[in-house]
């Protein structure tokens, strides 16, 4: 009878547990969690971040010759440059590039899952370090032009793939005849020169984990001891072996970008922060999360859902999205394109107001076009400070590009040289040091640069493109990208400085180094107008005139001279053909500006801009102080 009660209370608590027992495919919702997870960061950088990842790839070099492998080896973790700037060539097709950069991420998941056996039931914490990695590749903004990390998108995934790899071979090896402390010697010693900063990471992450794994304390001292040597020791070696191109006191650094531009800016190393921090914290509680089945799902759950809104949370709040930093970006693709209508139509739809970069960018479309003289107040203008920490320049964003397309190569030349010596040698600076090679008739300097951009793997077919130029010189004044340069190259050249100003220094350059082509003179005038000087303006509105003799008068030069001749007594105009239009829109501002009086000069804008906005009047008088970089 007892044992028939005994068997009967078995059944009653099994059939408790296997009512309380979820599923057990509930363990593998936290993998699926990350699948996940990686398919939408995927998604949102194709969809949000196209001309981003275009321009990335733009910023960087990878040739496919020993020298350059070599070259990047002269720093402990070339390696991983040398590796970044592979992959990040992949972002010339974004789809290919996000892939890479998915897979790796994946890649590190399961390396560190391994490495920390952490259970399957909580693998989604291992988002943690992989939103860290997006927001160090998608919070930079502007310092993509500054900074000198090369391939810095893969560098610390593959970094910290290897640092766990280097953990998880750790953690596998028995506890006896002190090969653990010997590995962490070895390995570190082994690592450093490759992968720089991450080698010491996985020592620090082995001598903290050693305490986890070793039975006994002894081993525990002696491996912790190992480590501590190793990343005090190792760097302090290869620095005076080998590695004598970097500091001493970045030896413990190297292959971590450097976020300082005359200041340093620390917030930019936050991510990183947290990824160490995390990683040492997986290594000193290792083992004290039970895997198996989920007996909580309710608790489970809701940990899981409050880690991945944090880290949406986090990763949308620090995401960089500026308005006039993504529209410079695609006007640049689009310049690169020779795409001056889909300039002009970027510059149509402005919702902010735009950078100097944006209007210059817009007005050398116009200029391009022909129709600047028309046209150029028919855009929204300003001078809206880049938003970033850093003090941004123009010619670190599109100078190189303004100064080539506006006749001025050998500036362009200059600051190609002078960035790539300061922030490393990139793609674009080699195209543009083809581009002015070729302008200036230098065919030998082109095919050097021309047979460098060979040896990268989507810029091959651009220089091909421009290697028929060498053979036959003639075509270069007919090309349609050429050409127009070549005419804007007809001027008195002297050596002079910019000061880094592209905007003010171009238009003095028009202005006073007295060019004679007549592409040169369209442009003399436009800078002149820019420049709102009264007597510098009639001498170029006069040979604007006996240039285009019975052609029509571009709307803006009228209604400088015009006004000009108004403000200006003893200038006779009788004879002078001013449009209609212009004199009616002359007179109505002038009327408005009557009945304006006392207003302050912001309230004026308001009310003249609906009616006045897109003439020369408006400029004149309300457009002021604006600050150029």
């Amino acid at each position: 009878m007892k044992t028939k009660v005994k068997k009967q209370v078995k059944t009653v608590k099994k059939e408790k547990e296997t009512v309380k027992q979820p599923a057990p495919w509930l363990r593998f919702l936290s993998p699926l969690v990350c699948v996940l997870a990686l398919v939408a960061i995927a998604a949102a950088l194709l969809l949000l971040e196209d001309e981003y990842l275009w321009k990335v790839q733009e910023l960087n070099l990878h040739l496919d010759t020993p020298l350059f492998q070599q070259q990047q080896e002269v720093v402990a973790g070339g390696w991983l440059t040398w590796l970044g700037t592979w992959f990040t060539e992949f972002f010339y097709h974004p789809v290919l590039g996000v892939g890479w950069l998915s897979l790796w991420w994946a890649v590190l998941m399961v390396l560190a899952w391994r490495a920390f056996n952490v259970p399957v039931k909580w693998m989604a914490v291992l988002l943690v370090p992989v939103a860290m990695l997006l927001l160090t590749c998608v919070d930079l903004g502007y310092w993509i032009y500054y900074l000198k990390l090369r391939g810095h998108f893969f560098v610390a995934t593959i970094g910290l793939s290897v640092a766990c790899a280097e953990v998880w071979a750790f953690r596998s090896l028995p506890s006896k005849y002190y090969l653990r402390p010997l590995f962490i010697a070895f390995s570190t010693a082994i690592a450093y020169p490759y992968i720089g900063f991450y080698g010491l990471l996985a020592a620090l992450l082995m001598g903290v984990l050693t305490w986890r794994v070793e039975k006994g304390k002894k081993n525990a001292i002696i491996a912790t001891c190992v480590a501590i040597l190793a990343i005090i020791v190792i760097p302090l070696l290869y620095y005076r072996l080998l590695f004598y191109q970097t500091s001493q006191a970045n030896i413990w650094w190297t292959a971590l970008p450097l976020f300082r531009i005359v200041d340093e800016h620390p917030a930019y190393y936050i991510p990183y922060y947290i990824i160490v921090a995390f990683f040492v914290l997986m290594a000193a509680t290792y083992g004290k999360l039970c895997d198996g089945a989920v007996k909580k799902p309710l608790w489970w759950g809701t940990i899981h859902m409050v880690l991945i809104l944090a880290l949406l949370m986090g990763v949308k709040t620090f995401w960089y999205r500026d308005y006039n930093f993504h529209k410079e970006l695609r006007m640049q693709r689009l310049m690169e394109e020779a795409n001056w209508e889909g300039i002009l139509q970027e510059a149509s739809n402005l919702e902010d107001e735009p950078t100097r970069a944006i209007v210059m960018m817009k007005n050398l479309a116009l200029f391009r076009l022909g129709r600047q003289g028309d046209e150029m107040y028919h855009y929204l203008t300003g001078a809206k400070a880049s938003n970033t920490p850093i003090p941004v320049s123009m010619v670190q964003v599109v100078g190189r590009s303004i100064y080539f397309y506006y006749g001025l190569p050998n500036y362009c030349y200059r600051w190609c040289l002078e960035d790539g010596v300061e922030f490393g040698w990139r793609a674009e600076y080699l195209k543009y040091l083809t581009r002015c090679a070729i302008v200036n008739g230098e065919y030998r300097v082109a095919r050097k640069y021309i047979e460098l951009l060979k040896q990268t793997r989507y810029h091959g077919e651009w220089a091909k493109n421009q290697e028929r130029f060498l053979d036959k010189p003639d075509l270069v004044a007919q090309d349609a990208n050429y050409k127009p340069v070549l005419e804007l190259m007809d001027y008195d050249d002297n050596l002079n400085s910019d000061q880094s100003i592209v905007e003010m220094y171009l238009m003095h350059h028009f202005v006073f180094d007295r060019g004679h082509s007549k592409l040169y003179l369209d442009q003399a005038i436009n800078s002149a107008l820019w420049m709102k000087d009264i007597k510098m303006y009639w001498p170029f509105f006069s040979m604007y005139a006996n240039n285009h003799k019975d052609e029509h008068m571009p709307t803006h030069y009228q209604e400088a001279a015009y006004l000009y001749a108004h403000l200006e007594p003893g200038i006779d105009i009788s004879r002078m053909p001013f449009d209609d239009q212009v004199k009616q829109s002359y007179e109505s501002f002038m009327q408005l500006a009557q009945r304006c009086q006392g207003m302050s000069e912001e309230q004026m804008k308001d009310v003249f801009f609906p009616q006045f906005g897109k003439t020369f009047y408006y400029e004149y008088f309300l457009i002021r102080n604006q600050k150029l970089y």
